[in-house]
């Protein structure tokens, strides 16, 4: 099955685009491109727990109410809810009501806050696990790694939840730290140069 497809503006991208006209934007301008500011790392990891048995296109869809609901998924705000916000969250259905997931997301704004005293950025950390080669050969190819399953490890020593190896495995294709868009995807080179003169933070 090819992993490509060419979209109405001619353009050859990654497969998955074709399940979702919103996917193209998302695909363009976002996946896979080198991430280090904190709230963004916080809210991506926090959404791709909150797909966990769900499809992106339901996540995406409802990203702004997340935002919403999750003062920005500032996670030194986040991590000051309390039960009463966990119940004004169950009750907003304009996101995904799973008060497992709720509480996940309260409790890793708590760890995030702890990673930053301690490691001083969440960037700084998640990005001693990019690898040091290419792990995902051919791209495309697998739903987990083993710096996947390593961060996952580290993350659940640490007291996040909702971090399994599938999930954190997402987040690192999203959040640049691998390339993981397909042979002939037109962003794939530009993803390669942009990741060659990226600054990693320390």
């Amino acid at each position: 099955m090819s992993k490509t497809t060419i979209g109405s503006d001619g353009k050859c991208r990654c497969a998955w685009c074709d399940a979702a006209p919103e996917f193209n934007a998302y695909h363009d301008t976002e996946w896979g491109f080198p991430v280090v500011d904190d709230i963004r790392l916080f809210e991506k990891i926090c959404l791709e727990g909150f797909q966990s048995g769900l499809s992106w296109r339901t996540i995406l869809s409802k990203r702004e109410n997340f935002r919403e609901a999750f003062a920005g998924f500032d996670f030194h705000k986040v991590a000051q809810f309390d039960d009463a916000d966990v119940e004004r969250l169950l009750g907003n259905a304009s996101i995904i009501r799973h008060r497992g997931k709720i509480e996940a997301s309260i409790n890793n704004a708590k760890r995030a806050c702890e990673m930053v005293a301690q490691e001083g950025s969440l960037a700084a950390y998640f990005w001693r696990f990019e690898p040091k080669s290419d792990e995902v050969d051919p791209p495309q190819s697998m739903s987990t790694s083993p710096t996947s399953v390593a961060l996952s490890r580290d993350l659940k020593k640490r007291g996040w939840k909702f971090v399994g190896p599938t999930t954190v495995f997402a987040f690192m294709q999203a959040m640049g730290l691998i390339n993981d868009h397909a042979q002939g995807c037109f962003l794939r080179q530009q993803i390669d140069d942009i990741r060659a003169s990226f600054v990693r933070p320390v």
